[in-house]
């Protein structure tokens, strides 16, 4: 049986539609992305636990790879989650990226892999 890596349990909740951190069983610490310790108290102790999917992009960027570019182009942004988190996504409604904005992540298929993608939702601040 192959050991299982920090990061697995994220991705088997992506492929149940469910957005998942890890919280330390030591302090309550959430952390993304998923390691081995908690940084705060050392614990190696952790349980899986399920974010809002909700969220607010504090930057954005298009994406372009420097020596082969993207078939379509891709806005990249890091959001905020209400829990305390960030997370990096792709922005499947790239007209409406702005700092600031809401957003909700969406469990998607890209190229037959099952990503947590987010959109934009209400108005943008």
């Amino acid at each position: 049986m192959q050991a299982k890596r920090d990061q697995d349990f994220f991705w088997e909740g992506i492929d149940r539609g469910v957005l998942l951190a890890q919280k330390c069983d030591g302090c309550g610490q959430l952390r993304h992305p998923p390691q081995p310790g908690c940084a705060k108290c050392g614990s190696d102790q952790w349980s899986e636990t399920v974010l809002s999917g909700e969220g607010t992009i504090l930057a954005f960027i298009e994406s372009v790879h420097p020596t082969r570019r993207d078939e379509e182009s891709r806005c990249v942004c890091l959001v905020e989650l209400p829990e305390g988190l960030r997370m990096i996504s792709s922005l499947l409604d790239p007209e409406n990226a702005g700092n600031g904005a809401a957003v909700k992540f969406e469990i998607a298929e890209h190229n037959g892999q099952l990503l947590p993608l987010v959109r934009t939702v209400g108005e943008s601040q």
